[in-house]
């Protein structure tokens, strides 16, 4: 039983391994300050990312325009919506800046293992600023 029991777990372990693998853009992310963590998922063939852990848990989303939303906390926030892949870049996708409450357009490009970066814009890609996440290990 208790090898039956091991030799799941190992094969639910590899199966996750080979998802990242084909997937480099998968895990846990930290934003350049450190500030915060986002773990980027997919549901379906869309990626999406949230906001894990930040460095003050209890900050709210005070500076979105909706004022429904302003008492919600950031983090647990899905910040990072409907992304597809293309090669390494994941384009198409939103992203929320809760600095400001605002939403950009974004694109994604997994540069190596460990690093991706984040391009938010208005319009055209090249109004915009990019940010370097390094992989959380």
């Amino acid at each position: 039983m208790n090898k039956l029991i091991f030799t799941v777990c190992a094969l639910l372990m590899s199966m996750t391994l080979f998802a990242q693998a084909n997937d480099p853009i998968l895990g846990k992310w930290q934003n350049p300050s450190g500030e915060g963590r986002i773990e980027i998922y997919k549901k379906g063939d869309k990626y999406f990312g949230k906001l894990y852990w930040i460095k003050d848990a209890t900050k709210k989303d005070v500076h979105n325009p909706d004022e429904k939303l302003r008492s919600r906390t950031i983090q647990g926030l899905e910040i990072l919506t409907n992304f597809t892949k293309k090669g390494n870049n994941y384009e198409g996708g939103k992203i929320y800046d809760p600095k400001e409450g605002k939403t950009y357009s974004c694109k994604m490009t997994v540069k190596g293992a460990d690093q991706l970066d984040i391009r938010g814009y208005l319009g055209v890609s090249l109004l915009g600023r990019t940010e370097t996440w390094k992989r959380v290990k």
